[in-house]
């Protein structure tokens, strides 16, 4: 079993603000971060150049990430001031993307979907899957979304050695 990762950091440039409406801490206003991304792909085998996947052709998936992190207002879709935020985007004041729910863990969850379907499109499956999509908006807090397809506790790891 081998794993391989892609982290696009905080200096990658997914600028972007949102708010959780349903908050009654402050994170019911709208506040920004700069997102970081950190994705681990697994395969039981390797391809032809020993890879799991190349990562060079990660850019297009990057070019989807930038489509909804980079520089956007997001919203959850049952925003009750959605028309507020819809009005800005027509003013030319803010680039609105809506999405089902804002935050890390849903962030997490909609970018591993996103990535699974780039993985399908680059046919990359069934040989390699998409094992965990982490979300960061700053270095202290961070969401992870997990393939619920792959269990785990399943696995055999190798005994551990200390020399």
């Amino acid at each position: 079993m081998y794993q391989s990762g892609k982290q696009y950091g905080f200096e990658s440039g997914f600028s972007c603000a949102f708010r959780q409406h349903r908050a009654e801490s402050h994170c019911h206003f709208v506040h920004g971060y700069s997102l970081g991304f950190n994705f681990i792909f697994e395969s039981n085998e390797l391809d032809e150049n020993g890879w799991i996947v190349d990562f060079g052709s990660l850019k297009s998936l990057k070019a989807e990430l930038e489509k909804t992190f980079d520089h956007k207002t997001i919203i959850a879709e049952d925003d009750p001031h959605l028309d507020y935020f819809k009005q800005g985007r027509d003013l030319g004041v803010l680039d609105l993307v809506v999405l089902p729910a804002a935050g890390c863990e849903k962030f997490a969850e909609y970018v591993f979907v996103l990535a699974q379907d780039w993985l399908r499109k680059k046919n990359y499956t069934p040989r390699v899957a998409l094992v965990s999509v982490k979300v960061s908006e700053h270095g202290a807090n961070h969401a992870t979304y997990i393939n619920p397809k792959l269990d785990i506790t399943q696995r055999a790891f190798p005994p551990m050695r200390f020399y």
